[in-house]
């Protein structure tokens, strides 16, 4: 069984997390049956950025993290907190431990800069938020990645995105790096995605 832990901050994008509880499970029940998807957060009640309630299943404290496979990180806006907690060391060094155990991280959107402010982005291609009239990929290069204006960016074991558009994409690319290619094609088709 491949564990991935979804990690939430305040302010997370329930669209964004919800594809890969959404794209793991199908799996878990309908595709090879080897994914399954712990919601983690810094705090036993989130706020998301549309005042949706959620509770994870755990806060970071009470997780072992050597039982995970994979990491899978949705984005958010700043408006509803985002970056308190996904600047926060606790949010960070979890980051720095999958890394450090070459494991997968998945983001999406504005995600790749708590990757960023962790320091493991340093020389690798990545991306994030394209609108023209935001700042996030300046931010993204300050924090030394190369940054690529494409959809979804795979570098080594790192999934970067680039908006919400992409959020089944990077679940999807997360589903065939766990699973295989033959799988992933399968629970796509099953979910209607041709």
């Amino acid at each position: 069984m491949k564990k991935v832990l979804l990690l939430l901050s305040n302010g997370f994008e329930a669209v964004e997390a919800s594809v890969f509880t959404d794209v793991l499970g199908w799996n878990k029940v309908e595709g090879d049956g080897t994914t399954d998807l712990v919601t983690v957060g810094l705090h036993k009640q989130l706020t998301c950025t549309w005042n949706f309630i959620v509770q994870p299943e755990f806060t970071i404290d009470q997780v072992n993290l050597d039982d995970f496979d994979a990491l899978a990180i949705p984005g958010g806006f700043e408006e509803a907190g985002f970056y308190d907690d996904a600047y926060d060391q606790k949010f960070l060094d979890v980051i720095k431990d999958f890394h450090a155990k070459k494991k997968i991280i998945a983001t999406i959107c504005v995600a790749a800069l708590p990757l960023g402010k962790s320091g493991i982005m340093k020389g690798k291609k990545a991306t994030t938020y394209n609108h023209p009239t935001s700042i996030r990929q300046t931010q993204l290069k300050e924090f030394g990645a190369l940054v690529v204006n494409d959809p979804i960016v795979v570098a080594d074991n790192i999934i970067t995105s680039y908006n919400p558009s992409t959020a089944f994409g990077v679940a999807f690319t997360l589903l065939e790096m766990l699973t295989s290619k033959e799988n992933c094609k399968n629970v796509k088709e099953l979910m209607g995605f041709h």
